[in-house]
């Protein structure tokens, strides 16, 4: 057998298709819920570290320093595979989505962190002057300028967390990978995940130029 007829034997591909679409579907509904739950969490998390009483503030660092550096596989085998043992029993897609985004929210803290305080003091002490209160204050002066800084970052670990799907197989939750692997076995061929990788190009490939983007338009921005 040749490359082609091994690796990208069109037959097989076709054949797979319906398995693999119905696996990406899955891949992208897990993907952009663990996002947007982990930026929500991320946001909250920033703002209790950066402002919240000290026992508030400890419990926020400890929880990013130790989620930043849990690798994400070993707490999703972790979440899903142990918590069973003291009574607490997740769906593969839950489980899947509950590890991504718990890790998520810690990167994207920092990151909201890091926006926040780039925002020049003078912004606080012009909100502060109106007579703004807390929540207003961040709400509409220093929010929308720090989250304008952090787009950027914000969509490159978007992309990482859209990577990191792929560990949901492990779970045995039928995701693009995971269905990739049952077309092989059933076509005694790897052009499946041949197949799988391509859609994954296909969904992330924008994303990469869109922080390309971004990273332009805010250089220019800074250049002026």
């Amino acid at each position: 057998m040749d490359i082609v007829s091994t690796f990208f034997n069109v037959d097989v591909l076709w054949n797979a298709f319906p398995l693999l679409l119905s696996g990406l579907g899955r891949t992208v509904l897990l993907g952009f819920l663990s996002i947007a739950l982990g930026l929500v969490g991320g946001l909250g998390l920033a703002l209790a570290r950066l402002y919240g009483a000290k026992p508030v503030r400890w419990l926020a660092i400890a929880y990013i320093d130790v989620f930043r550096a849990l690798p994400v596989l070993v707490w999703l085998v972790v979440v899903y595979y142990a918590l069973p043992f003291v009574g607490i029993r997740f769906s593969p897609f839950f489980a899947a989505t509950f590890a991504l985004a718990t890790v998520s929210s810690a990167y994207a803290a920092e990151i909201f962190r890091a926006g926040i305080e780039a925002i020049p003091r003078g912004q606080f002490e012009a909100a502060d002057a109106l007579g703004l209160h807390a929540w207003a204050k961040m709400r509409r002066v220093i929010l929308p300028q720090a989250i304008r800084i952090v787009i950027p970052p914000l969509t490159n670990n978007s992309i990482n967390v859209l990577k990191d799907t792929a560990l949901a197989s492990v779970v045995a939750l039928p995701d693009l990978l995971k269905q990739a692997t049952q077309a092989q076995a059933l076509a005694a061929n790897p052009s499946p995940l041949i197949g799988a990788a391509i859609l994954y190009l296909l969904i992330l490939l924008p994303l990469v130029r869109l922080v390309s983007r971004f990273e332009q338009h805010s250089a220019r921005q800074q250049a002026r």
